[in-house]
């Protein structure tokens, strides 16, 4: 059983119990609880449907920043050279349920 979400302008394919690393989002409450309403499609015993009404919660493990990756421009023959760094923020997430058309699958304990 997985999912498709869309979060951050990526899309990601989860499953429950799985740890993913997401675009920030900033938890709305204070129970590190965060949950994701925009799902693309759901995949069930007929196969994979686009969900009426889907939803995904997950659970706020930590936030962090990714590896540097170097930007290099170089013009040729016009001495123009140029390195940028950026390190991409991040949180990670664990999937605790997937919730669609009145079905609720969670991950095995």
């Amino acid at each position: 059983m997985y999912a498709v979400l869309k979060t951050g302008g990526k899309q990601y394919r989860v499953a429950p119990g799985d740890v993913v690393k997401i675009e920030s989002v900033v938890s709305p409450s204070d129970d590190r609880t965060i949950e994701f309403s925009e799902i693309l499609a759901v995949s069930g015993d007929s196969g994979i449907v686009k969900p009426g009404s889907a939803k995904i919660t997950a659970e706020i493990l930590g936030e962090g920043r990714g590896d540097k990756i170097l930007v290099f421009h170089l013009k040729r023959k016009k001495q123009y050279k140029k390195m940028q760094g950026h390190r991409q923020n991040f949180t990670e997430v664990r999937i605790k349920a997937i919730e669609a058309d009145g079905v609720t699958y969670t991950a095995a304990q």
